[in-house]
């Protein structure tokens, strides 16, 4: 059993009345700056909701039929959704035969992605020596122990991350993904451009994605 923090799909259902929230916020970056400092994951409320089964999941879906090829292991799937600050809860994994989320978890995007380090990202890039993050679909590869403890390779499928084994973008943990970091500084730190999650969560994460699966990144 998956014991980290985290929010399950039934939270989802909430709706922003229920939650306290203002009716007519625009966008999900005004939902993320409401007075609560803590964690958020944007699928608890009303907008992330929309979002994740108007926009991402389908997203999802579309990305694994167009790398059914490769990406045979279609049970499970991450999705990081990069328009959310790094203080939410954004990384989801998803059961795709339920359409439904497992867990949700904090990662870091590259240093390059966010060079003012506001907890937001501004911009992508595929070029090595960026320290960018990159958006698309990766498929997930083998696991190894590197720098960072036990980690998992990753393979770019798409124009816009296809030097990701290059680059060694990869699944790590890092003691910068931190809850207590996102609370108190209102994002948690950046990467080189890897997606890097909690220590503490970083075995739940690597066992659910197994290698041949897809994570796909979208802003």
């Amino acid at each position: 059993m998956i014991t980290s923090r985290r929010r399950l799909i039934g939270a989802m259902a909430v709706g922003a009345t229920a939650l306290g929230l203002p009716r007519n916020l625009a966008s999900e970056r005004a939902l993320a700056q409401v007075a609560d400092p803590r964690p958020l994951d944007l699928g608890a409320t009303a907008l992330g909701h929309n979002r994740f089964r108007e926009v991402l999941l389908p997203q999802v879906r579309a990305a694994l039929d167009r790398h059914s090829a490769l990406v045979t292991r279609r049970d499970i799937a991450g999705l990081v959704d990069f328009s959310a600050p790094s203080r939410a809860a954004r990384f989801y994994l998803l059961d795709m035969e339920e359409g439904q989320v497992i867990s949700t978890h904090l990662v870091a995007h590259g240093k390059g992605s966010d060079p003012a380090n506001s907890g937001w990202v501004e911009r992508f890039s595929n070029r090595p020596g960026s320290f960018a993050s990159c958006d698309g679909s990766f498929m997930t590869s083998q696991t190894y122990v590197g720098e960072h403890g036990r980690s998992r390779r990753l393979i770019g499928l798409e124009p816009q991350n296809d030097m990701a084994e290059p680059r060694a973008i990869v699944i790590h943990g890092a003691a910068y993904v931190d809850p207590n970091m996102a609370v108190s500084q209102g994002r948690v730190g950046r990467s080189q451009g890897c997606f890097a999650v909690s220590r503490r969560e970083i075995d739940d994460v690597l066992e659910l994605l197994g290698e041949g699966r897809l994570l796909f990144a979208a802003k």
